[in-house]
């Protein structure tokens, strides 16, 4: 569909990469990975026509269309959230004000066997195919649904978007690329604004709806579930796998263990030539042979092995005082802003050693509640630190508290103590900070940098009580690996807020869910959590949230219209001593019946999507059995098996979902 053509880049006459060349095909979804710097956002802009190569072209069909998120990009302000998100059908809405015109034209006219005429009755046939092939009249609900998903509330739709913050605006733009289904869709970090629930739903829209994806992220678990394939940037040159990121990984320790025996042995060879040449240079007998050396050394091509894995580096917190038995103590603890309740009745103790995470939707508390436990903002209820707590804080603003006059290196040995010292130059390397980057000064350093020296400055300050909030939105995955073995083996009390799930995983053993003004305590690590919640998108979050609302949220008018109805109706069975129930009015009766009917959609839809699942799985299984089967075909098979599971929880709770409306409208 789309081919890259020997892509090359350069920025001041150093090689970014070079000589990339891959297809894109419409059924692929692709990781683009490599380290910070080796120009995976830029081949993205390139694909997405946003920047020239300095050599080679991509190609492109015709009539395809690409939709592209950057990780940072302006928005407009002029208009509501649900005004902003229908812009993603403005060519069908434009094809529709045309059919207006067209079919106005036409009532008008009486040359009926006249060729314009003839060309307007073909105008309007193809308008009409288009629109109806487009699913114009599921418009609104395609936009709601996609808003929902992403986290947004139905409160929300008619606020002005220059009211949300940077994240929900990309949020937004996120939205619109999604509603267009391009036939390319190019996401730069499309996580890093999202929280685990709108991660999950996202994973599932790209393996389900989306055409090819070509994304760049740092999420192992997201590029897991939604790639099948990867295309790795490494020293300037692109590396194509058919395999999602966790075998990439594997398949990738081997091609380097095979450069690195390739380059052991050109060492000595080359090693071996210039003995003998030295050997043998001054004496004419062995003028030919050395010759012939200098000449067999001139054409060898070094061989170059790629960026070192520096997972096995492992950093180790310096001792820090024993803390008391409780280092932290909630008691119905509470923050309101103005008329907003955030959160109340938080109730929790964490004892010393503990491992726990703070999850939910973004703006429920998480971040909030850290900054009540650091003291930062008022709150109601107690808040108590235990005996010789001694606290780290990463927050999320922690790059601007550096000292912008220091040195990288000066910033980091300010603060290392003892034998770590002497490593300091490799652990900024294991942080992304390579020889060029440790004498520059804080102040030139990008964001994303900034943020990776501060949390390394954290990790070695001795402190007893670790609270991270997303520290890992900077990182890469090497880097991440560093981090989260750092914290397994500190002995103090942790709390992380993050969607990161497989940073999560392993590491916690408490999960704190935040949500509805609530905060629950979950035993577990995140997993179990997920396992626990059953969730298979974020709809069916939206509907197994029995604390806070027994309901579906498409039932809240069904609700609403019928708790109206059984006001009106109970003081007549009082009076009357009689079970009675008032009629509903045509109105009423009319937004149920719409309720419903769209209840009932839901179900038939899912029907479809099963009744195809359990088709593909049956060829599926047909091949397998006949031993005509590839690993992909079985990883397909798998994955198949996994969207039938969930795809039957969607079934069961629209089925229960449209029972409660069909038999509370009876």
């Amino acid at each position: 569909m789309v081919s890259v053509n020997a892509v090359g880049v350069e920025f001041s006459a150093k090689p970014l990469f070079k000589d990339a060349s891959f297809v894109i095909n419409k059924s692929d979804r692709i990781a683009l990975v490599g380290k910070n710097g080796a120009g995976k956002s830029t081949l993205l802009k390139i694909i997405a026509g946003r920047q020239t190569p300095t050599s080679g072209n991509i190609s492109y069909p015709n009539d395809i269309t690409i939709g592209y998120l950057p990780q940072e990009m302006k928005v407009s302000d002029d208009t509501t959230l649900i005004n902003e998100t229908r812009k993603a059908f403005s060519a069908q809405l434009r094809r529709i004000e045309e059919l207006e015109n067209v079919s106005n034209s036409l009532s008008s006219r009486t040359d009926y066997e006249s060729d314009e005429y003839a060309a307007l009755i073909e105008r309007m046939e193809y308008l009409n195919e288009r629109i109806a092939m487009e699913g114009v009249d599921n418009m609104e609900a395609e936009m709601e649904r996609t808003l929902i998903g992403l986290g947004f509330k139905r409160d929300d739709f008619d606020r002005p978007t220059s009211e949300f913050s940077g994240g929900w605006r990309m949020r937004i733009e996120l939205a619109k690329l999604l509603l267009q289904r391009p036939d390319l869709l190019l996401l730069d970090e499309p996580t890093n604004h999202l929280d685990i629930e709108s991660i999950q739903w996202l994973e599932q829209f790209l393996a389900s709806k989306s055409n090819a994806v070509l994304l760049v992220s740092h999420d192992r678990a997201f590029l897991d579930n939604v790639t099948n394939r990867t295309i790795e940037i490494n020293c300037g040159k692109t590396y194509d796998y058919k395999v999602n990121y966790t075998k990439f990984v594997e398949l990738r320790k081997e091609r380097v263990e095979q450069q690195m025996r390739a380059y052991e042995n050109q060492q000595k060879q080359i090693a071996d030539i210039e003995e003998f040449i030295e050997r043998f240079r001054y004496k004419a007998t062995k003028a030919v042979q050395v010759q012939s050396r200098i000449k067999q050394l001139e054409k060898i091509v070094p061989i170059e092995v790629d960026e070192v894995d520096k997972s096995r580096l492992r950093l180790k917190f310096p001792p820090a005082p024993r803390s008391g038995d409780f280092p932290l103590i909630l008691e119905d603890v509470g923050k309101v802003y103005g008329y907003h309740l955030v959160f109340d009745h938080a109730e929790f103790t964490i004892r010393r050693g503990e491992k726990v995470a703070f999850v939910g939707k973004n703006g429920e508390g998480k971040s909030t509640l850290v900054k009540c436990i650091m003291g930062e903002i008022p709150y109601t209820g107690h808040l108590k630190i235990g005996h010789n707590v001694k606290i780290g804080y990463f927050a999320q603003n922690q790059a601007q508290l550096l000292d912008e006059s220091l040195s990288v290196f000066e910033t980091i040995d300010n603060v290392a103590v003892g034998d770590i010292r002497l490593k300091i130059r490799d652990l900024l390397g294991a942080f992304m900070f390579g020889e060029g980057d440790v004498d520059k000064k804080v102040k030139v350093l990008s964001g994303g940098e900034k943020t990776r020296l501060a949390m390394l400055k954290l990790l070695l300050e001795p402190v007893n009580l670790l609270i991270l909030d997303e520290p890992t939105n900077h990182l890469d995955m090497t880097t991440k690996d560093i981090l989260k073995d750092a914290i397994k083996s500190f002995e103090g009390t942790v709390i992380v807020v993050s969607h990161d799930r497989e940073f999560l995983d392993g590491l916690v053993e408490k999960v704190y869910e935040f949500g509805g003004g609530r905060v629950r305590e979950n035993l577990g690590g995140i997993y179990d959590f997920l396992q626990r919640k059953r969730i298979a998108s974020l709809s069916e979050l939206e509907k197994r949230n029995p604390e806070v609302d027994n309901q579906s949220p498409s039932l809240d008018k069904a609700t609403t219209l019928k708790a109206s109805i059984k006001q009106q109706s109970e003081p007549e069975a009082v009076a009357t001593g009689n079970k009675q129930t008032r009629q509903l009015s045509y109105a009423e009766q009319k937004e149920l019946d719409k309720i419903v009917k769209r209840a009932e959609k839901r179900v038939k839809e899912s029907e479809k999507r099963i009744e195809s699942l359990e088709t593909e799985i049956a060829e599926l299984e047909n091949k397998i059995a006949a031993g005509s089967c590839d690993a992909e075909t079985l990883d397909l098979y798998a994955k198949r098996q996994k969207d039938l599971e969930n795809e039957m929880s969607v079934w069961e709770l629209s089925s229960a979902e449209l029972e409660n409306l069909t038999n509370g409208s009876n």
